[in-house]
């Protein structure tokens, strides 16, 4: 009877407490016939971010400048079928100009770093990408 009234606490401890899984909403950025860039206005709040995938050439330079509204949202740069960022903004900056090495989809992941997501702050922000 012990062992049932522990598994049953168990339970009730393991369905009450909230999970801290990410929520992660992921975009495809297109540009406008005839445009090399685009503007993107968005909003993340606590754990939230999102990925923009944006198919890109080798060769071609990508500009990317983020304009937040709170000083904790950074971006990074991921490659395709990379396990790390190739430009991550929090140690380099929110504005960046990398050319790019191989073809395919890029992600560009804009998050609120652990300090300010774990106070559940909000921030919206401006991304303005650029390829040439």
């Amino acid at each position: 009877m012990k062992i049932v009234r522990n598994i049953i606490l168990a339970l009730a401890v393991l369905t009450a407490t909230p999970t801290l899984a990410d929520e992660v909403r992921r975009e495809t950025v297109h540009f406008a016939a005839g445009s090399s860039g685009s503007t993107i206005d968005g909003t993340v709040k606590g754990y939230q971010s999102v990925q923009y995938a944006l198919g890109l050439t080798a060769g071609q330079k990508l500009s990317i400048q983020l304009d937040p509204s709170n000083s904790s949202l950074y971006f990074n740069v991921t490659a395709p079928g990379a396990d790390a960022a190739m430009y991550n903004s929090s140690i380099n900056g929110n504005s960046t100009s990398v050319t790019i090495p191989s073809s395919g989809n890029y992600v560009i992941d804009v998050y609120l770093m652990r300090n300010a997501a774990r106070r559940g702050e909000t921030a919206n922000y401006t991304l303005t990408l650029y390829a040439e």
